[in-house]
């Protein structure tokens, strides 16, 4: 096991410093440049802008050079500082982006964690029951939702809830994580962010059990008619035992898989949703940087994410083992 787990570390190193060349040379082909927003904000002020000016902020950011060795030259610094867990300063906030993505991660995480549960309390049972009553009613209800949670955008979704339930029924607050008029303390306080965050967790649970139902009903399918359960099934065992004893167990093997992309979730945010419900959440902070062509804030994130998806992958090899005592890691 530990042989298997340092030759995966070494893969993922290898991985991760593919990754961030990969992201230094996108973030440096981008079509808008954080410096080039600011001279036109500069200019539409009525300041005339040398350009002795505009290359020197040109230099203070490090994008002057755009020859291949100049390139090469500040991928190599970056990464040296990147080593460091230095990931530069914020264009747009001002600040270092280890700092910004850690004081806006906590709202995303909490609001992701409870969706995923929520999720896959209803998807699991929903995918299960599907598959033992196949082409029945039930089936057919599970069916029409897999096709509801995979074709609907999430923000004409979240559109939607907002003006009904927010608008038109005033059920919930339309945006935000808290009431800016009120002072609530203890349980009112609670109550505040939980009536926040509801729309959100509709919109990210109803849309994200369709995928889930679906790949667990067509596992569950497949495990039904494996030889073993017919054997389990004619040995006398109860319907219950067979389903949820046997067949059960084997389905979630290939659904652990599922969970390599969990841990990404978790912290980088829906950054639609928290757009559309003004949230201050990571994946909001994100969008926003990006259209500000913030090139510090951007490679920061997206190493981030490749780190938490290389992670992820690891978890979900060394829990093949716990569920499937059949795998071995060598």
């Amino acid at each position: 096991m530990l042989k298997y787990i340092l030759k995966r570390l070494g893969l993922a190193i290898i991985i991760l410093l593919g990754v961030s060349l990969i992201i230094y040379i996108l973030v440096r082909c981008m079509p808008v440049s954080f410096v080039e927003g600011k001279i036109a904000e500069m200019n539409q002020g009525g300041a005339q802008i040398d350009e002795e000016t505009v290359q020197a902020m040109y230099e203070m950011y490090g994008l002057s050079d755009n020859s291949f060795l100049g390139i090469l030259k500040g991928y190599g610094s970056w990464l040296l500082a990147l080593c460091k867990f230095d990931l530069g300063r914020s264009f747009l906030y001002g600040d270092e982006v280890i700092k910004v993505i850690a004081s806006r991660m906590g709202v995303s995480f909490i609001i992701a964690f409870i969706a995923i549960i929520f999720e896959y309390l209803i998807a699991i049972p929903l995918g299960v029951t599907a598959a033992t009553h196949q082409y029945s009613m039930r089936d057919y209800v599970v069916t029409v939702l897999v096709m509801i949670g995979i074709s609907l955008p999430s923000f004409f979704f979240g559109r939607v809830l907002q003006n009904f339930f927010a608008m038109k029924l005033g059920w919930f607050p339309p945006s935000g994580l808290t009431d800016a008029s009120r002072n609530f303390t203890g349980f009112e306080k609670l109550g505040d962010y939980l009536a926040h965050i509801t729309l959100p967790l509709l919109v990210m649970v109803l849309l994200g059990i369709g995928g889930t139902m679906r790949y667990t009903r067509t596992n569950m399918l497949e495990v039904l008619n494996s030889d073993y359960i017919r054997t389990a099934r004619a040995k006398g065992l109860s319907e219950t035992k067979v389903i949820y004893k046997h067949a059960f167990r084997n389905t979630m093997i290939p659904i652990v898989t599922m969970l390599a992309g969990v841990l990404p979730t978790l912290f980088s945010g829906a950054m639609i949703t928290e757009q559309v419900f003004d949230l201050p959440g990571i994946g909001n902070t994100a969008l926003k940087a990006t259209m500000s062509a913030d090139i510090p804030f951007i490679m920061g994130y997206n190493m981030f994410l490749a780190l938490l998806s290389v992670i992820g992958v690891l978890l979900t090899d060394l829990m093949y083992a716990v569920v499937d005592p059949r795998v071995k890691l060598y």
